[in-house]
């Protein structure tokens, strides 16, 4: 997902995806390289209602825990056939299209 103006952050974002899957071809079969792309998390312990929530597929928007629990998975013998995957952990955001009055939400210019 991009927003105007974020060309650099965009960029960075995607070498990152190409990095892991090129690390892991280099680095396996001993080393796998997994990433992860996490969506909305919250840091600072507040709780969104509203139009903030409801873009979420989830109903709310992450919590640092979400993601950790996915690191500890993943470095876990549970994954050693995971490898040279981005895993994006965003409530489901990036798979829902939002439509002016849908869902809550109002496009204002």
């Amino acid at each position: 997902m991009s927003q105007p103006q974020t060309e650099s952050y965009t960029a960075a974002k995607g070498g990152i995806v190409a990095l892991t899957h090129a690390l892991a071809v280099s680095l396996g079969p001993k080393i796998r390289v997994n990433s992860i792309s996490p969506g909305w998390i919250e840091t600072h312990g507040d709780t969104w209602e509203g139009p903030d929530a409801l873009q979420q597929p989830a109903g709310r928007t992450g919590r640092p825990e979400d993601i950790a629990h996915m690191v500890l998975y993943l470095c876990s013998d549970k994954a050693s056939f995971i490898t040279g995957e981005n895993i994006t952990i965003d409530g489901g955001m990036t798979k829902l299209m939002i439509y002016h009055n849908d869902n809550g939400w109002n496009l204002s210019i």
